[in-house]
């Protein structure tokens, strides 16, 4: 294939790209979010984002979207190569395009994200240059307005960054956290974006007298279609606590935290290790199923 191939996706393209998409994964009970999303990318895509699509003239081939999230990271998502044309590189193809398209931008890398149990997305992450970043998953403690965290909830981005930036979970997730302008994506944590959550959302610091032992930060509350109406889930862009008690804390102040604000649902992102996923079921918050793997890319060579 030659690089005219492929293009910035257009609306009109909705109904090829929908086909393909509809049934992903036809052996699981997991659906594919392309074709609810694919009207609303169009519509947003701009100097930090590009949706680009594989023209095979009469069909579409593939598609992928790149998003800058900072002055250096950028984020690939949605790659989808429709089964008619599976073998023809186009995969690997359109994430070079966009690679080349995040460079033009200042991006020094780009990252994805694929569940662990999506072989064949980590084979083709793998191959189009993308490495082990970090691996996590979520914690989904249920809003409760009568959890009682054992210590003290302040709210306090400094003392977050500080119990951040010393913990294990912040190197066992590479810095990263939930970005909070795109769904689905992680980003460099800074003292900046914590400061600019504490304004916009929620930053708690769980403490005692000795200091700091837990932290997190609401990074979005978010609305999607369910089968039984529309659901809403607040989401918590990190997590760190020095031992089970303070993850207890933790998630009990962010249960309160969710019932105030009248949510259905949390995602809480914790890293993917024994101690921290057994902390979570100690604490009793329910947690995913699997975990999400984190891969990235050096766009510098």
């Amino acid at each position: 294939m030659t690089e005219a191939d492929i293009r910035q996706a257009r609306l009109e393209d909705h109904d090829a790209v929908a086909a393909f998409t509809s049934d992903t994964w036809a052996d699981r009970d997991v659906g594919d979010y392309i074709p609810d999303v694919f009207p609303e990318w169009i519509e947003t895509d701009g100097p930090d984002q590009r949706t680009v699509v594989v023209d095979c003239d009469e069909d579409i081939g593939g598609i992928c979207q790149a998003v800058v999230l900072s002055e250096h990271e950028a984020w690939l998502q949605g790659m989808r190569v429709n089964p008619d044309y599976r073998g023809e590189g186009y995969g690997l193809a359109m994430v070079e395009h966009l690679f080349a398209w995040c460079r033009e931008r200042g991006a020094s890398l780009a990252r994805n994200m694929v569940f662990s149990w999506n072989d064949a997305g980590l084979g083709q992450s793998r191959a189009a240059g993308f490495e082990p970043a970090a691996e996590a998953r979520w914690a989904q403690p249920a809003p409760d307005p009568n959890a009682d965290p054992a210590l003290d909830v302040v709210e306090n981005p400094d003392a977050a960054w500080a119990c951040w930036q010393r913990s294990r979970a912040c190197r066992r997730l590479s810095g990263l956290g939930i970005d909070p302008g795109e769904s689905w994506s992680l980003s460099e944590v800074t003292r900046q974006r914590l400061g600019d959550l504490a304004d916009s959302q929620r930053v708690l610091a769980v403490q005692d007298e000795a200091g700091t032992r837990a932290a997190t930060a609401r990074v979005r509350v978010r609305e999607r279609e369910t089968d039984d109406g529309v659901e809403s889930i607040a989401v918590y862009g990190f997590s760190v606590w020095d031992d089970l008690e303070s993850a207890r804390a933790l998630f009990d102040a962010v249960a309160t935290d969710a019932a105030d604000l009248g949510v259905d649902r949390t995602r809480v992102l914790v890293p993917e290790t024994c101690r921290h996923v057994s902390d979570v079921a100690a604490a009793r918050a329910d947690a995913s199923d699997e975990p999400i793997f984190v891969l990235e890319a050096d766009l510098t060579v």
